[in-house]
């Protein structure tokens, strides 16, 4: 296509060699020469990020093997499991979404959740070990952060309350337990090591400190 950077959103580089994706905002910025350089930089450092992805899906894998009595082989895993492919899939669409790729990393984390019905914003942060028991209907939003060796069940979400802005999302510690169909709205802490039962609701402004264990069918909100 004709590069105009007052009319596309989109702009294709090379046709199938590379290929950049700007807002109409940001396209004014770049000439064409400029615009290449730049597709080129951002496919570069994409590729060389992956061998970093793959080292932590690893520990998804492991994770999952762990802690599912069910799973009889890292193959089955592998090869069957809607909640490591939508992990992994967000794990490459985070990637963009650090280098400012837009629309691109949506498009991908978007096509996870319609296979897998599991919706990650690629602006969430997740650390290793990130264990998705079932998975259906999990929501993970775009500012949630989740540390190391965390376990959610199905149902969960890490939401916003629609009253916040910036930060507006969850903040998990390491080594969490998420029981099913438990919703965290808003932007608080959940220290490390805590367990929270299925059925919570949890409001922005508690303070869940580390080791907290949570039963069932528990509402929580700030005085």
């Amino acid at each position: 296509v004709d590069f105009d950077p007052n009319e596309l959103q989109l702009y294709f580089v090379d046709g199938d060699k590379n290929m950049l994706i700007f807002t109409d905002g940001a396209a004014a910025d770049y000439s064409e020469e400029e615009a290449t350089e730049r597709a080129q930089q951002i496919s570069l450092a994409f590729f060389r990020s992956i061998p970093g992805v793959r080292a932590v899906a690893q520990t998804d894998v492991e994770a999952f093997y762990a802690g599912d009595p069910a799973a009889y082989s890292v193959d089955e895993i592998i090869f069957s499991y809607p909640g490591l492919f939508a992990i992994t899939v967000y794990r490459l669409a985070h990637e963009l979404y650090v280098l400012d790729v837009p629309m691109l990393p949506r498009i991908m984390t978007e096509h996870a959740h319609s296979l897998t019905g599991i919706d990650i914003n690629p602006g969430a942060t997740i650390g290793n070990y990130f264990f998705i028991d079932h998975g259906t209907g999990i929501v993970i939003g775009e500012t949630a952060e989740i540390g190391d060796d965390c376990l959610i069940y199905h149902g969960v979400t890490l939401g916003g309350t629609g009253k916040e802005t910036g930060k507006r999302h969850p903040t998990i510690g390491n080594n969490v337990f998420i029981g099913a169909h438990s919703q965290l709205l808003g932007s608080f802490t959940v220290g490390d090591n805590v367990k929270i039962g299925s059925h919570c609701i949890l409001y922005p402004g508690v303070r869940i400190y580390p080791g907290m264990v949570i039963g069932n069918n528990v509402i929580l909100h700030a005085n």
